[in-house]
């Protein structure tokens, strides 16, 4: 990616710089429009009755304590950003929100969120892009590992509670961990976004510790917003469970919907399908998984994307073109 990112500017240098700028607000329309589209497309799959019939299962006060908790989902992810950028070049958290929510709407439609990689390179000098690219996959690797440990918790008290589950969950976890560990043994010469997996661990060694230690923590309340989210959600449609089971089922979903390679666009179909293997399991009807995963991906992706794409169309890049 890194190397088509320096193709990408090269051509760039060989252009006009009135083509430059048409250019410019061309991609931009372009990144905007084409979210708001698919945005659209999916919103209108779903059926107006149910979006009717949602409605009725929230007050006011419900309603506003949802909505809250996605505020203060994105703003620790701003936060997280904030802090790692702040270790080689103060931003302010205004700047900070512009570069996460624009990034977002950026990478909409590539797979695993890589398209933010080279969305917040255009943020910053052409001399940072290397440490941009380390700061991301900082902040992706953390939340990543956050999901991982709490997933793993959840399924083992999944296999707890329901024997069926018990066989499968350790053939999984054994998989896993055989997994990572011939990624440990062998994958040290294996490159990542233009880094050895070796030269990222020294340089992740050398990076600030209280910064890390910053950038875990807030990964950690961000992924335990989101998970009680879920969690009111499944008690505000009247869903009968216990608070324990629920977030462990709850963990495990968002640990192995994250092992699943997908776009944005496709999360709400991917946590959806994971939701009702899981929640299906539990006797929760289908409806009830749809309707949640389904606003959990609207206040959580389609607002941030939205608002984002404000930002696209008023951004100005610091990279030199």
């Amino acid at each position: 990616m890194f190397q088509v990112k320096v193709c990408f500017f090269v051509l760039m240098n060989s252009i006009p710089y009135k083509a430059k700028q048409f250019l410019l607000v061309l991609v931009k329309l372009l990144i905007v429009g084409s979210a708001i589209y698919y945005l659209y497309a999916e919103l209108s799959k779903k059926n107006l009755n149910d979006w009717q019939l949602v409605s009725t299962k929230f007050t006011f006060f419900s309603l506003v304590g949802i909505v809250f908790l996605s505020v203060l989902n994105w703003f620790f992810e701003i936060l997280k950003w904030q802090n790692l950028v702040n270790t080689f070049y103060k931003i302010s958290l205004k700047e900070a929100t512009v570069q996460s929510l624009g990034s977002l709407t950026a990478s909409i439609f590539t797979p695993n969120r890589v398209g933010e990689y080279g969305a917040k390179m255009l943020y910053f000098p052409k001399s940072e892009t290397k440490k941009i690219i380390l700061l991301n996959f900082i902040s992706n690797s953390s939340q990543m590992a956050t999901t991982l440990f709490f997933g793993v918790v959840g399924l083992m008290i999944t296999g707890l509670f329901y024997d069926y589950f018990s066989y499968k969950i350790a053939l999984f976890l054994f998989i896993i961990l055989l997994l990572f560990s011939l990624f440990i043994i062998f994958g040290k010469k294996i490159i990542i976004y233009g880094f050895s997996v070796e030269k990222l661990i020294q340089k992740i060694k050398s990076f600030p510790r209280n910064s890390l230690k910053t950038t875990q923590q807030l990964s950690v309340i961000r992924f335990l917003i989101f998970s009680h989210q879920f969690y009111f959600l499944l008690v505000i449609f009247g869903v009968e469970i216990t608070y324990s089971l629920a977030l462990a089922t709850i963990f495990s979903m968002y640990f192995l919907a994250s092992i699943v390679p997908s776009i944005h666009l496709m999360d709400v179909a991917i946590k959806g399908s994971v939701a009702f293997i899981l929640f299906g399991k539990l006797g929760v009807n289908q409806w009830t998984i749809v309707s949640i995963t389904t606003l959990m991906w609207f206040l959580n992706l389609v607002i941030p994307v939205l608002i984002g794409s404000l930002f696209v169309l008023k951004f100005k890049p610091k990279l030199e073109l």
